[in-house]
């Protein structure tokens, strides 16, 4: 029997934070995927309450899991440990994937098989219910680490790292999410980047939800001595790959 291909979706979750699950569960239903694919959506709470848990369905494709609270990072790579796909998708719990986002990842990896990764373009949902193209989107084809690398040094980096779709191979080489308090998901694809070729699509892929209660709306979320801390961190490891001279290489058993 031929193994059936998966997409693993992996989302980070908290108690507190899981109101938008059921809204991300409806955009999950809706895709579409190439013959053959199926998807599934590992969800992994920041902590033990298990809470978040009954705003979800009982769909055999959802899988549920908790453990001591580390931040988003370190959620997303204990998620990664249980993903069961070739390729993972980037998900937050407050987000929605766009019609055929699933697809596209999926087709697109599969036209570039040296690809290791791709990103696509994001829409922000704002609290008046308008829906707004991102301001920075690149266009679609290759993107470079060098550009990537220069726009972040400049704070305007061009793309959301919460909708970046991988090789699970890949993910889980560069050591899946860093364990930094932010950022993580940003820092992600300028490693990805670092060491393997990626690709921009620019269909919107995800709906960036912009709310109050939202990480990124907390002032504590912008400490600045951290934040300085953090760069740092994603720069020096960025350095230590580009010494190296490490490339990520396709695994050939992979589905493409």
């Amino acid at each position: 029997m031929v193994a059936v291909p998966v997409i693993s979706i992996i989302t980070p979750v908290y108690d507190g934070g899981h109101q938008y699950l059921s809204e991300a569960y409806a955009s999950l239903t809706r895709q579409t995927l190439p013959a053959r694919w199926s998807w599934e959506w590992v969800l992994q709470e920041d902590g033990r309450s298990r809470r978040p848990l009954g705003a979800l369905p009982d769909d055999q494709r959802v899988r549920y899991a908790a453990g001591k609270r580390g931040g988003a990072g370190v959620a997303r790579t204990l998620g990664l440990a249980r993903a069961r796909g070739a390729i993972v998708r980037a998900l937050d719990a407050d987000d929605l994937l766009t019609d055929g986002a699933l697809q596209r990842d999926i087709e697109e990896l599969a036209r570039h098989p040296s690809a290791g990764w791709c990103v696509s373009g994001a829409l922000d949902l704002l609290p008046d219910g308008r829906l707004v193209a991102g301001p920075y989107d690149p266009p679609a084809g290759p993107l470079s680490y060098e550009s990537l690398r220069e726009a972040y040094e400049a704070d305007r980096f061009p793309v959301v790292g919460t909708h970046l779709a991988a090789r699970t191979d890949l993910v889980r080489a560069v050591g899946g999410w860093p364990a930094l308090p932010a950022l993580e998901a940003l820092a992600l694809v300028l490693v990805c980047a670092a060491v393997a070729p990626g690709r921009m699509l620019d269909t919107p892929g995800g709906v960036y939800r912009k709310h109050g209660e939202q990480t990124t709306a907390h002032p504590e979320y912008w400490h600045e001595a951290e934040f300085s801390t953090m760069r740092a961190a994603i720069l020096s490891r960025l350095d230590s790959l580009q010494r190296s001279q490490w490339r990520w290489t396709p695994h050939p058993s992979e589905d493409h």
